[in-house]
């Protein structure tokens, strides 16, 4: 039958295209001649076509199992579009009516629908089991196939409950299709699918119009804003691990002029839906999300994709990423990686069931790894995917258009495949580098391998250079990583070749992201302040606290003239985003300096990085808000502390906070119940006509410290700096 079919003809009546994508002829005719398939096609690839051909040209109903409701109605209304009777596809999921799910039911049973669309958990409900036994079932389609596999990025555990379903309800070929798997994975779909026979069409990962790039996690959220503002126009997902990251980023891009939507599962379904529209109708450019965003999602122009955290696995990572560029057009891939948000990951993992935490780790090693390396990207995210990426250089990563040093491998390599032969092929990567290291870890003295000749050879560097070494050597093929047991490494006949005849490997050692960060952070907080503006706002500073008879730190304090002399703010919002310049303040004394800074800037053709200064969320601490509430309403302030869990020492650093920033506070209420009378106006006056500058250790010196408390002191500095400053 498919021999003779005119496929093209129908792709052109039910779909309007002229030509297949990639391998979607081959495939089709597979699923036409009856024969179970197993489809790996990237994100972009036409996935769903497979499927949908093959029903619209079959007798029968073709059940696609599929995970999200969202996915579902996308595509149904999709094909509903192609159609002119709105019964040729349906869904049947918990979102419908009884009347809805009757009607369905009605033209499945009368033969109108071509495809009825399921998730997993309505499949194995007795109801629709006995109603699916009355149709006539085509095949079935699995998407989303890689949720069956414990080891794939969205295990479900009733994806593993399909295939005895299916044998319930009654068998017909199955179409299985997923657009991320590792051989792992793919091994253990057909296995638990019983299609181990299937016929398997396999397109290439490579998407060469994406850019990868990882930078270290050091002020993303500035990073994040810069690289928004240059992208202005652009439609770009940011995906964050949690709910509350992913409004606090959106409220913050919000607040810097970025048109940016949040979308996470704890939101209710129609501000999500809505959400989603606003972005694929571009009123917005910008989404922020957890990874519940984008499954299924038809945008073919997003034109960056962030992660500001790091997904917990490459098939993750690959999914997300692969949403960029769908169209073909540029696709910017940017992650922020801190080893910390790793060890964050761990934690979360502890309390699972012991296989599950094994599976995660060795997930995570493999992230961490790709993070890590100085190898090109594109190369080992390939190598992840079972496949080979031949090019030395891919012109489209961070790694490659700017590689690293490299040095001679040879001696490295012989080492650490010397300790896999050792160890009998029995223990992962971690275990190989402790030993290299010598790190005598509970479980090397258990094997006593820390008396080996081999432990400690490789002391002479660290784990981040041996990490580098292996990762070579398995994009190389010297070692395999053994899939079915978590990732213990075995050396390749290639390996056993190179231990008997070695030769010239150049390596390049892996990014020390601690270090990045840490001078990253250091050229961040040093960033240079402009010594004749810090000077020039000084003079302004003791001009204006003359002639208004005030102490000069009460107008603005040194950190905040610093910051001014980094960033050159010339605008009262710009000002306001400066440490301790609070709406206040700014409105009381920023004028004189604005000015100042204005005609500085001219006068030296100053290039501002104004740019990089990122306005915080207005009003962003709800304990700040809840603590002046609790001062209008006459609260002691140890029953405040007491109430919100702080010492009375950090409430004072709230206070302070506060009243620098522009904001008036009366205390006097808690003051006049604490403090004798005399004792307050000793310290008011000092800090109004002698002292010369806030700093409470100098204040005590002066006072007499037998006299006088700290505490005493911060009290009645928040009082002066509230009424004589604000």
């Amino acid at each position: 039958m498919t021999k003779q079919i005119d496929l093209n003809a129908y792709l052109k009546r039910h779909f309007g295209f002229d030509t297949f994508k990639g391998n979607q002829d081959d495939i089709i005719r597979n699923v036409l001649a009856g024969n179970d398939t197993f489809v790996l096609m990237p994100t972009g690839g036409g996935k769903s076509l497979c499927y949908q051909l093959p029903a619209m040209i079959l007798e029968g109903t073709a059940i696609i199992i599929s995970p999200l409701i969202a996915l579902m109605k996308n595509q149904v209304d999709a094909m509903r579009n192609f159609s002119e009777d709105d019964g040729v596809a349906h869904f049947l999921n918990s979102s419908l009516t009884k009347s809805a799910i009757l009607q369905v039911k009605e033209d499945v049973l009368a033969g109108k629908t071509k495809m009825l669309y399921v998730a997993p958990e309505s499949l194995t409900k007795e109801e629709n089991i006995l109603f699916l036994k009355q149709v006539k079932i085509s095949f079935y389609a699995v998407d989303e196939a890689h949720c069956i596999s414990e080891w794939g990025h969205d295990f479900r555990p009733e994806y593993r409950r399909i295939r005895p379903i299916i044998n319930e309800i009654g068998e017909a070929p199955v179409i299985a299709l997923t657009a991320t798997a590792t051989p792992k994975v793919q091994h253990d779909i057909q296995k638990t699918m019983g299609m181990l026979k299937a016929h398997v069409f396999k397109s290439s990962f490579n998407r060469p119009n994406l850019y990868y790039e990882v930078r270290p996690k050091v002020n993303a959220s500035k990073e994040i804003i810069r690289i928004l503002k240059e992208n202005v126009g652009k439609s770009t997902i940011i995906y964050c691990l949690s709910r509350k990251k992913v409004e606090e980023l959106a409220e913050m891009l919000v607040v810097n002029g970025l048109k940016a939507l949040a979308y996470h599962a704890g939101m209710d379904a129609a501000t999500r839906s809505g959400n989603q529209d606003k972005f694929l109708h571009e009123e917005v450019d910008i989404i922020v999300a957890t990874i519940a965003f984008g499954m299924g999602i038809d945008k073919p122009d997003v034109r960056v994709v962030m992660h500001y955290d790091i997904p917990k696995s490459l098939e993750g990572y690959y999914q997300e990423t692969g949403r960029a560029g769908r169209d073909g057009g540029e696709g910017r891939c940017i992650t922020f990686y801190s080893y910390k948000d790793i060890q964050k990951l761990e934690k979360f993992m502890q309390g699972k069931p012991l296989a599950e935490q094994e599976i995660g780790k060795q997930l995570l090693f493999e992230t961490v790894a790709y993070a890590e390396t100085s190898l090109c990207r594109r190369k080992l995210l390939l190598h992840y995917f079972g496949e080979h990426f031949h090019e030395d250089n891919c012109d489209s990563c961070d790694n490659c258009l700017h590689p690293k040093e490299q040095f001679e491998g040879q001696e490295a390599i012989l080492k650490m495949l010397q300790v896999v032969r050792t160890v009998k092929e029995k223990f992962k990567a971690e275990y190989v580098m402790d030993i290299l290291t010598g790190k005598a870890t509970t479980a090397i003295k258990a094997y006593n391998h820390h008396e080996l000749e081999a432990f400690g050879s490789g002391d002479d560097q660290d784990i981040n250079y041996w990490s580098a070494v292996i990762r070579h050597s398995l994009v190389a093929g010297l070692i395999i990583k053994e899939i079915e047991n978590y990732g213990l490494l075995k050396l390749s006949e290639k390996g056993l070749a190179y231990l008997d005849a070695p030769y010239s490997i150049l390596l390049t050692k892996n990014h020390d992201y601690d270090e990045m960060e840490e001078e990253t952070r250091t050229s961040a907080s040093t960033a240079a302040v402009d010594p004749q503006l810090f000077s020039m706002l000084k003079d302004l500073r003791k001009r204006i606290s003359k002639k208004l008879n005030l102490p000069p730190f009460v107008i603005f304090q040194d950190p905040s003239l610093e910051a001014m002399s980094t960033y050159y703010p010339i605008t009262m919002d710009e000002l306001q985003n400066m440490p301790g310049v609070g709406a206040g303040k700014a409105k009381r004394f920023g004028d004189d300096f604005l000015d100042l800074i204005k005609s500085h800037v001219e006068e030296n053709e100053i290039d501002r990085p104004i740019d990089l200064v990122v306005k915080s969320v207005a009003n962003k601490s709800k304990l700040k808000i809840s603590i002046i509430q609790s001062i209008d309403r006459k609260v002691p302030l140890d029953d405040i502390a007491e109430s919100k869990g702080i010492e009375m020492n950090d409430l004072l650093k709230e206070l302070e906070s506060i009243v620098y920033s522009g904001t008036r506070v009366n205390i006097d209420y808690h003051i006049d119940q604490v403090m004798d009378e005399d004792h307050r106006d000793d310290i008011f006056l000092y800090f109004k006509e002698d002292a010369e500058s806030d700093d409470v250790p100098t204040a005590l010196d002066e006072l007499g410290e037998d006299e006088f408390s700290e505490e005493e002191v911060r009290m009645v500095r928040i009082k002066f700096i509230s009424e004589v400053g604000n």
